[in-house]
């Protein structure tokens, strides 16, 4: 066993390695780990040797000490037997530097500019990912004088390093490595964070993290990207999967989803999906984008009229939990014909006798399917609402479109990303 404190990939890479009698035998090119482990040990180390074009792959037991002058192995270079890279073994230069982790901490996608390796309990091991400033000026031979420069202001770089043991997986053949992928972590994420994660990843491992979400938490993440790439995720997807999340995705954005699908897989979707789910996308794709039909949702809360007010919580109890909101209740009649609408807190503080039909406002603002969404969206800002109901020629209610949708339809790409969600599922 060697003494082996800690040390960077960065600092190790081109060193000198010299055999038992000090001759040099090369330069280290890289260093193997195998994985499996929370922290995956040393095994294996690979060297550019002084005259022979391919490198020495030599297990790490032959290595008696490392120090800043050169790695000295236990044995005259005569009796050095090269070996071969096994099952599980990744050289750390050539697979894991450049890649990506997502860094959930950050809620953002990083690049690995450096490694850390450490001894615990008696064998030395990859310990962290260096991903920030000084990792990547050390691997630069810069970090000596970025040091002193940063003194002469009172100032240190920092150096950010993300454990191994929240490293959940690495592909070799992959572009980008998982940090923490354990799905209890993604759910606590922000849905907008989340998307921008997924945002960040190549097509192969962003469908990978998706299919391991639960529909719920994929769904939630899916409605807060730009619709290319919500797109490029279902397009990456099982058709099964693809359909489980649409069943939890708003029909309004599922709609428009399948809509641009080919026939033959949006079909295929729509015959996979709930049918209850399909049934409202179905409704709502018979409208045209650009109009309130095409941006409504079917997800609102309606109560009957003449109900009194405690009647109408226990209605919206049973009611609400399919709802988009219920900022507005809106109050039908028997023939489902729009008559009324209320704030919840009109409910909340009536007495409990009190006829919903006496705290509604009976001058109801509503558009029509075809209605525009710059109309829709005008109307909107004129009145300050949350939420406009759709109803047709009869006044029945078919829907409502919510304050974000209409932004969202009338917004310019690149400014939709700074505004808030008023609505969460």
């Amino acid at each position: 066993m060697i003494f082996f404190a800690e040390a960077y990939l960065s600092d190790l890479v081109r060193m000198n390695v010299a055999d038992r009698d000090g001759a040099l035998v090369g330069r280290l090119k890289d260093i193997a780990v195998k994985l499996g482990q929370t922290f995956p040990p040393v095994t294996k180390i690979v060297v550019s040797a002084r005259g022979k074009g391919e490198p020495l792959v030599l297990p790490w037991g032959v290595v008696r000490s490392v120090s800043t002058e050169a790695i000295t192995l236990n044995q005259p270079m005569a009796e050095l037997q090269p070996t071969q890279l096994e099952e599980g073994e990744v050289l750390l230069e050539e697979s894991v530097l450049d890649k990506q982790i997502v860094d959930i901490e950050g809620h953002r996608v990083v690049r690995v500019n450096d490694l850390k390796l450490g001894s615990i309990q008696g064998e030395v091991r990859l310990v962290a990912a260096g991903v920030g400033t000084r990792s990547l000026l050390r691997r630069l031979t810069l970090e000596g004088l970025a040091i002193r420069l940063w003194s002469l202001f009172g100032r240190r770089p920092h150096e950010r390093l993300i454990s191994w043991e929240h490293v959940h997986s690495l592909d070799p053949t992959s572009q980008q490595l998982q940090l923490d992928l354990e799905r209890g972590k993604l759910k606590r994420l922000n849905p907008a964070d989340l998307a921008d994660i997924l945002g960040e990843m190549n097509a192969l491992d962003r469908a990978k993290v998706v299919s391991s979400l639960d529909e719920e938490t994929a769904a939630a993440a899916l409605e807060e990207m730009d619709f290319e790439l919500q797109q490029a995720v279902l397009d990456s997807l099982e058709d099964e999967k693809a359909a489980d999340i649409l069943d939890e995705v708003n029909p309004d954005d599922a709609a428009d989803l399948v809509g641009d699908l080919p026939r033959e897989r949006a079909d295929q979707l729509l015959e996979l999906m709930e049918p209850e789910e399909a049934s409202d996308v179905k409704e709502l794709m018979k409208y045209p984008d650009n109009t309130a039909g095409g941006l409504m949702t079917p997800e609102f809360v309606a109560v009957p009229s003449g109900m009194t007010a405690q009647e109408a919580i226990g209605y919206l109890r049973k009611a609400g939990e399919e709802a988009e909101t219920i900022y507005y209740c809106y109050v039908v009649d028997s023939s489902a014909r729009l008559v009324g609408v209320f704030e919840l807190r009109d409910l909340i503080v009536a007495p409990p006798t009190r006829a919903i039909d006496e705290i509604m406002a009976k001058e109801v603002i509503a558009v029509s399917p075809d209605t525009s969404h710059e109309e829709t969206a005008a109307l909107m800002a004129r009145y300050n609402l949350l939420a406009l109901p759709v109803v047709d020629q009869e006044k029945r209610l078919l829907g409502i479109v919510t304050v974000d949708d209409a932004i969202d339809a009338v917004l310019p790409t690149r400014l939709k990303k700074h505004l808030p969600r008023v609505f969460s599922r």
